[in-house]
């Protein structure tokens, strides 16, 4: 059985931290579909649609009847384990560092066989479950876990490799006055997390749950305000060293679309705060968080963007917020790129409607903060990169998949009946 992971100690500055390295990242193109899979967690191989033959590894052309009609489709993740073999020492300087380190191949019941990384609890033989991850260049791969769980199975340390999970690491999460803040602490409380830090802007005017946020266990409310550079790099200098995922929760939004606000003074400020803001954050915070991919049991592992679906598709009621959104979207994957080297995953929120006070006008559903904060800690102990939540944010990526073009059809009308 796994051995539970042990709180780290306090951390010796005259020992070298280790320095990040990755598992090779060289794919083909055809290869990256499986990267693509991961990032939202799913389980997909290559079907060709000429014969149905299920493709392993990602080709150009099917192994059976070389046609070129090759689609990805997701796929039965069951099977057993017919071989594995232990890696005790490897010229790759990520996994030397790692050993040892557990391969094997996997029958799947849908016919291919696949390489994938062995969790410890699997014996060989077994039935098996595997889960398609992100590894830390990026790029997909397969796990396979036993399938019964146990209660420490997450502590695995390939598979903690493979993940962002909280479970003693420190936090911080910005701007204590979204109304998402409390049930985010709470959860990374339930997590496992040693330390929650939470941002404060202007904390001299109150707010209605600053007492809620308080309570929770390992909460410390600190000063920060992403609209104010200073503010942000002094508590960078503060903490920046020993934060292991950062929760950018800052939002500023209001109704409106370009013509009928009149002016440009909320404009502005939802491009200081959603767009301009995680400039300063990430240049304040990226760094240091950069250098410590490998730093044991609480390395620096995620960055997390809580972004509106809207996104994806301008939304005319809010224009400019969904404009603002589509700007940090773009700006997330400049980040992505520049964490890259360092291993820190950078995971995407993308959700609907909120239960606040900006949102009422609109209909339901709408995503309550406990949701929300539910699925930022599945989707870090599952090392995704693009989580949605919410039935709107479901449905309207579906939407987009489909056909970008339509999708602005359809909200154009709907402001239309608006």
């Amino acid at each position: 059985m796994t051995r539970p992971i042990a709180p780290p100690p306090r951390k010796n500055p005259q020992k070298r931290t280790r320095v990040p390295t990755l598992p090779s990242g060289l794919r083909s193109r055809a290869a990256l579909g499986l990267a693509a899979a991961a990032a939202e967690g799913r389980f997909m191989l290559q079907g060709c649609e000429a014969c149905g033959a299920l493709q392993y590894p990602p080709r150009d052309a099917c192994s059976t009847c070389l046609s070129i009609g090759l689609k990805w489709r997701d796929v039965k993740p069951a099977g057993a384990l017919i071989a594995e073999t232990t890696v005790r020492i490897s010229t790759n300087v990520y996994f030397r560092e790692r050993t040892p380190w557990r391969i094997g191949t996997v029958k799947l019941d849908a016919g291919p066989s696949v390489m994938a990384h062995v969790h410890g609890d699997v014996a060989r033989g077994a039935r098996v479950v595997l889960v398609n991850r992100l590894d830390k260049s990026g790029q997909g791969v397969f796990f396979a876990l036993p399938m019964d769980g146990s209660a420490d199975m997450a502590d695995d340390p390939q598979l903690r490799e493979l993940t962002a999970d909280p479970k003693f690491r420190r936090i911080l999460v910005t701007d204590a006055r979204n109304e998402n803040s409390v049930a985010l602490a709470k959860a990374f409380a339930d997590a496992g997390a040693t330390s929650i830090f939470v941002g404060e802007p202007e904390g001299w005017r109150p707010y209605p749950h600053r007492a809620a946020l308080a309570a929770v266990s390992n909460v410390a409310i600190v000063p920060l305000d992403v609209t104010d550079t200073r503010s942000v790099c002094e508590l960078a200098g503060e903490i920046g060293g020993k934060t292991d995922i950062l929760v950018n929760n800052s939002r500023f939004m209001r109704p409106g679309g370009i013509m009928d606000r009149g002016d440009t003074v909320f404009a502005r400020d939802e491009f200081e705060t959603n767009v301009l803001g995680l400039m300063r954050l990430a240049q304040a915070f990226g760094p240091a968080m950069s250098g410590r991919g490998a730093d044991g049991v609480n390395s620096a592992v995620a960055w997390v963007n809580i972004l509106s679906v809207y996104a994806y598709a301008n939304m005319p009621a809010y224009g400019v917020f969904s404009a603002s959104n589509a700007a940090a979207l773009s700006l997330s994957h400049c980040l992505r790129a520049e964490m890259a080297p360092g291993g820190v995953r950078v995971m995407n929120v993308y959700t609907g409607p909120t239960e606040d006070e900006w949102h009422q006008p609109l209909p339901p559903p709408k995503v309550a903060p406990s949701a929300l904060a539910k699925s930022v800690i599945a989707g870090l102990k599952d090392g995704l990169e693009d989580v949605y939540v919410g039935d709107v944010a479901k449905d309207l990526i579906d939407r987009w998949r489909q056909g970008p073009k339509v999708l602005e059809r359809e909200m154009m009308a709907q402001a239309g009946e608006g």
